[in-house]
């Protein structure tokens, strides 16, 4: 059996770069919760528009299409699949997976045969992920729920160290290789995922529920308040309560991000701040960069969101739900304007492609990494789309 990852929408700037079911949300990304829950020989993402020709899908004789925006429950029903053909699965009406022989080349069709399908069966879910605030606000269920996926049956490794304080250890899991300094533990509220490698320096305060991913650091005198995921090798400083950090970004100094998330490779520079409440405790909205106008969340708390690659230079004061898209280098002094296109040097101005791939070559090379030719091939065409946004937005500010 194949798993195929599909979706119904774009969650833009944090998916012009990855497939939905890319997304992270609480330790794990969607496909990871998926994949660890159900037995298959293989899996692909089912991609249109930019990133078609970036993901090949993997079509057999036996295939499971999975609805990208759903995360599966702790339940074992969706172990359901495993023993029906030709079979749609639904959770209060909404298609969660479908299991067929026939192909499919994009989510609407798959949607259309589900509905069609003749056998019918009910599976649950736990969360699902459609816009960008859904991430935040569903990250502490998601951290519990991986919290007991990845667990289950293991035994932590030690905390060893004399100074460090912990409250409610049984709601702490720390894998091999962890280093924690002098810090406090709580997680009388929530639970505490720490992963392999991990780096805890002295004075840092955590909170659950908190993932701590493989190979992050938790910087000295942070202050970690819970329902927040730190992504692989990233680094954190200061002040982060409800935020999601992807892999490799940096908020390494003092500073406030709340009801938050930052694609991979952003960096928020010392001092940077968010606002996460609306001085009158109005809802907020933020706008949608798909949907081309301004969307309510519904919700009082919202923070801020930046695609991959961008970068926020020293006291940086973003305004409550501000959307960033991917590769900007924002500087300048007042609050930036609450949404800035893909591209944009400053808030006015486009940044040259060959500018992006020097700084983003710069950040990956000092983790060993480099910038490959696919991904330059990428940005460019994510560049040129978001011309059109650019010219708009940028003679409006």
């Amino acid at each position: 059996m194949h798993i195929i990852f599909f979706a119904e929408k774009a969650i833009l700037p944090l998916t012009y770069t990855r497939p939905v079911a890319d997304l992270r949300i609480g330790v794990l990304t969607i496909a990871e919760k998926w994949l660890k829950r159900l037995p298959h020989e293989g899996f692909s993402f089912l991609e249109t528009g930019l990133l078609a020709e970036f993901y090949a899908q993997n079509y057999t004789h036996d295939q499971v299409y999975i609805n990208a925006h759903y995360c599966p429950s702790a339940h074992g029903d969706i172990l359901e699949i495993l023993n029906h053909q030709e079979a749609a699965f639904f959770d209060n009406g909404k298609l969660i997976a479908l299991r067929t022989q026939n192909h499919f080349f994009n989510g609407k069709d798959i949607l259309e045969y589900g509905q069609k399908i003749t056998k019918k069966v009910q599976i649950s879910t736990s969360t699902s992920v459609f816009e960008l605030w859904h991430i935040f606000q569903n990250n502490r269920k998601e951290i519990f729920l991986d919290y007991a996926l990845l667990t289950h049956g293991r035994v932590s490794a030690p905390i060893t160290d004399a100074y460090t304080r912990v409250y409610g250890l049984e709601n702490i899991f720390i894998e091999e290789g962890v280093n924690i300094k002098a810090a406090i533990l709580n997680a009388e509220q929530g639970v505490i995922y720490i992963g392999k490698n991990a780096q805890i320096e002295e004075g840092a305060i955590i909170r659950g529920a908190t993932a701590i991913c493989e190979g992050a650091t938790v910087n000295t005198g942070a202050k970690i308040r819970g329902d927040s995921t730190i992504g692989p090798f990233s680094k954190v400083g200061g002040e982060v309560s409800n935020s999601v950090l992807w892999g490799y970004s940096n908020k390494g100094h003092d500073g406030f991000l709340g009801n938050s998330v930052l694609g991979a490779w952003c960096n928020l520079g010392a001092d940077t701040n968010n606002s996460n409440l609306k001085n009158n405790y109005a809802q907020v909205s933020i706008w949608g960069i798909e949907e081309h106008e301004w969307l309510e969340t519904s919700s009082l708390f919202v923070g801020l969101f930046m695609g991959d690659h961008s970068k926020a230079g020293i006291n940086t004061m973003f305004n409550t739900g501000t959307v960033v898209g991917m590769a900007c280098n924002i500087f300048g002094s007042g609050f930036p304007p609450k949404y800035i296109p893909s591209f944009s040097w400053g808030t006015n101005a486009s940044f040259h492609l060959n500018k992006v791939y020097e700084m983003a070559e710069a950040m990956m090379n000092r983790r060993n990494l480099s910038l490959s030719e696919r991904e330059k091939l990428l940005f460019e065409k994510i560049f040129m789309q978001s011309n059109e946004d650019r010219r708009v937005f940028h003679t409006t500010l």
